[in-house]
Order: structure tokens, then C-alpha cells, then sequence
């Protein structure tokens, strides 16, 4: 299977650059993986595809303002970092711009000397790990001096850094927002909740891979990054409930599928646990946890797009896709959604 199987032609304005004012009024395309069947429909129009008893698995991570801006010690050369994931304590992988300036020993200052960032290893792709110097809390430094981690595609500023937030987001540790739960607002899945779904969350940190495009020719060779996952004992025995019951689990985003695969994977089952996943999902995989998926429009060769054509079939997937775009969907982050049921 290559990875030119997956790509599609896509015009660079329907690169959504800005949210909609209204999170739950974005387009939401409805496919059938079995007949392949399209719908279109609005974002507010999920509660009417969900039946009572089906089980909503949201991730609850938070995005980090992971991207800092500071000065080499001595030289003032500028250097962007962004964080990805804490190896330990106080060290952090991080990616780095131009990284062809950081070497072991290199010293990094933000802000006013907020933080003094040390690099202590050196690893491929622009990848380095830093031990990092500061006062205070961590997490009150950074709200200080970071910016949202936007993708590289948007262009616009972001008026309200809250925007790339879900309404749910918890548990801070992402440089990139789970952009399949963008789209609910409290009120949507209050109202959820009162036709008698559950909703459940777990959490899985989003790093490098979202960053990484697929630079290999064969699907197979390519290598996810690892992610770190927490599911609970309350959300583990809700979801082997509905599966015990045939109930539906719908996976809001790949972030969401991927945790719950893994610990199916694992265990056979759901249960409480924690760990890092580097599942790379593409089409051959079975699917043994969820059964329907809400998602965004992904990026051309890219393992999002894989991961929806392991589910809903690559024809499918592609047929949605360019329909999708006759009718100028919006792509990406800021974009519009699909609901693969």
C-alpha cells in the first residue's frame, strides 16, 4: 500500500484559517461505511444521529501554549521551540527552528529569564530534549509566555486562544487540540446527555504525529510517535458495559479511536490504565472498540486519512473527500466535520 494511494487535490481556500462564530454550526458530511451512502447535514444535527445508549468517548486533553520564542545564551540568535511531550521531570522533547543551532550544552532563554532551557540530547528531525530552568509553577510560566501551537497551514492569528480549546478540555498536556471535539459547545451535549447517551472522556496527549506528514513510499515503514493515554475506571466500565450490551461507541476524533484500539489491543477489554501508544492505524487494520466515528477533513497522505479509510474503506473515504469539496467544505483544523457511522 503506498502512501500516494491516499493523497487528493485540494484548492488552498477551503483551508479553513479562522473558527466559525459557532462552534456547532459547522457542516457535518454523515457517510455509511457499509453502503457508502452521503448526507449532509449541520454540526447541531448529531444529536438526531444519536440514539439512546450510545456511548460518546470525547478526549479532555487541554492544548498547551507549547510554542515559545527566546534567544540562544550569548549569541541572541533566535530559536522556536515547541513542546511536545515531558520525558521526565522538567525535561521535555521538544521540536526545534533552526535546529542546526542547538546542540548539547546549548543554552536557550525565554521571556526575562523566565525559563532557561538546557538542550541535554540531541535526536533526529529537528527533535531535541531540553531541561528546563524556572520559578514558580510550570504551567502559570508558559500560560505567560507561550502562544497556541497552530499548525503550520493556518495562517491568521487566533482572536481568542480559547477557540483551539474544546468546551471539556481538562487535563493540559497537548501542542495540538483534538479538532474533532471543537465542534460541540456545552449546550449540544447537554442536550446529549438528556436524550440518554452517555458521554465519557479519556485522554490522550496529541504530539509530534499531528505534526509529522508520511515520508515514506511504503504505508507500512512509517513510524507514529508515542502519545501518552489515561483511561479511568468509571469510563472503562461504562464502555465494556455497552459492548456487552451492543451499544454503539462513537470515538469523537482519531485521538479518541487510537486510546481506545490500544487498550483493546491490550488487554481484550476496557480497565483503567495508563501508558504510551504508538498505534498506526491504516486500512487491513479490524477494528475491535469503536463503532462509528465523528471527525474532521484530514490532510492529503496523511495517517488521519489512513485511519478513516480503515474504517469506512478507502473508496469510500475518497468518494466523501471530493464530494466534500464540490461543496466547499472547510479542511482541516478550523474545518468542517464528518460523521462515519
Amino acid at each position: 500500500m503506498k502512501t500516494d494511494d491516499f493523497d487528493f487535490d485540494l484548492p488552498e481556500y477551503l483551508i479553513a484559517q479562522t473558527p466559525l462564530e459557532k462552534r456547532d454550526e459547522s457542516k457535518l458530511l454523515v457517510l455509511d461505511k457499509e453502503t457508502g451512502n452521503i448526507e449532509h447535514k449541520h454540526f447541531y444535527d448529531i444529536l438526531d444521529l444519536l440514539n439512546k445508549d450510545d456511548v460518546l468517548v470525547l478526549n479532555d486533553t487541554k492544548v498547551m501554549p507549547a510554542r515559545l520564542y527566546g534567544v540562544k545564551e550569548n549569541t541572541n540568535a533566535h530559536i522556536e521551540i515547541l513542546l511536545l511531550k515531558e520525558t521526565r521531570k522538567d525535561e521535555w522533547e521538544c521540536l526545534v527552528k533552526p535546529a542546526k543551532r542547538v546542540k548539547v550544552g546549548t543554552k536557550v532563554i525565554f521571556g526575562n529569564n523566565d525559563i532557561e532551557a538546557t538542550c541535554v540530547e540531541e535526536k533526529e528531525e529537528g527533535i531535541r530534549i531540553f531541561k528546563l530552568k524556572y520559578d514558580g509553577i510550570f504551567y502559570e510560566v508558559l500560560d505567560l509566555l507561550g502562544e497556541m501551537p497552530l499548525p503550520p497551514y493556518i495562517h491568521e492569528k487566533l482572536k481568542d486562544k480559547n477557540r483551539y480549546q474544546t468546551v471539556y478540555a481538562k487535563n493540559e498536556g497537548s501542542a495540538a487540540a483534538p479538532t474533532a471535539g471543537l465542534h460541540f459547545t456545552s449546550e449540544l451535549l447537554d442536550k446529549i446527555k438528556d436524550k440518554g447517551i452517555k458521554v465519557e472522556y479519556i485522554t490522550l496527549h496529541v504530539g509530534l504525529g499531528t505534526f509529522r506528514p508520511v515520508n515514506v513510499e511504503d504505508v507500512s515503514k512509517h513510524k507514529m510517535h508515542s502519545e501518552f493515554y489515561i483511561m479511568s475506571k468509571k469510563t472503562a466500565e461504562v464502555l465494556n458495559e455497552a459492548k456487552a450490551r451492543g451499544n454503539r461507541i462513537i470515538s469523537v476524533g482519531t485521538t479518541s479511536t487510537r486510546t481506545l484500539e490500544t487498550i483493546m489491543n491490550l488487554y481484550g477489554e476496557f480497565r483503567e490504565c495508563s501508558g504510551w501508544t504508538d498505534i498506526f492505524i491504516y486500512p487491513g487494520y479490524k477494528f475491535k472498540a469503536i463503532d462509528a466515528l465523528i471527525t474532521n477533513f484530514h490532510l492529503p497522505k496523511s495517517t488521519l486519512v489512513m485511519l478513516v479509510s480503515a474504517l469506512a474503506g478507502k473508496e469510500n473515504i475518497m468518494k466523501a473527500y471530493n464530494e466534500a469539496i464540490e461543496m466547499e467544505y472547510r479542511f482541516f483544523s478550523f474545518g468542517d466535520s464528518m460523521f462515519i457511522k
